[in-house]
């Protein structure tokens, strides 16, 4: 059975998958902090190729990852919300973006914790 890429349902689905990676490409263009957790994941990938990590380690350093990456776009696009809606200085504007931004920085935190809970063992295990 063949999909038929003319059915509207399928012609929506692609339709949609571009709006997200325009998206994606927006957010990759413009924040500085995106392009660095994309690097800092392609080095947790990196690092788990080279110490053989697990598949359930596999899994849990590709949900975190994917988890920083994802508020990350979620937080740049507060600002943006925020930044039209009170294009003026207003103190309450400033607490939401810090409120966004805290939420990358825990997420981010926390998968600095799981990398070492990971990758620390082994290396140790290397050296010894």
């Amino acid at each position: 059975m063949s999909s038929d890429l003319n059915d509207p349902k399928q012609h929506k689905k692609i339709i949609g998958f571009r709006f997200a990676w325009n998206g994606i490409r927006e957010v990759y263009k413009s924040e500085k902090n995106f392009r660095i957790h994309l690097l800092a994941t392609a080095i947790v990938i990196g690092i788990g190729v080279l110490l053989g990590v697990s598949a359930l380690e596999w899994s849990v350093l590709a949900l975190i990852c994917s988890l920083v990456i994802s508020l990350e776009m979620v937080n740049s696009s507060v600002e943006r919300v925020i930044d039209y809606l009170a294009p003026e200085h207003h103190p309450l504007a400033g607490i939401i973006k810090d409120i966004s931004a805290g939420a990358v920085l825990i997420s981010s935190i926390g998968a600095v914790i799981i990398a070492i809970c990971i990758f620390l063992p082994k290396i140790l295990h290397m050296l010894s």
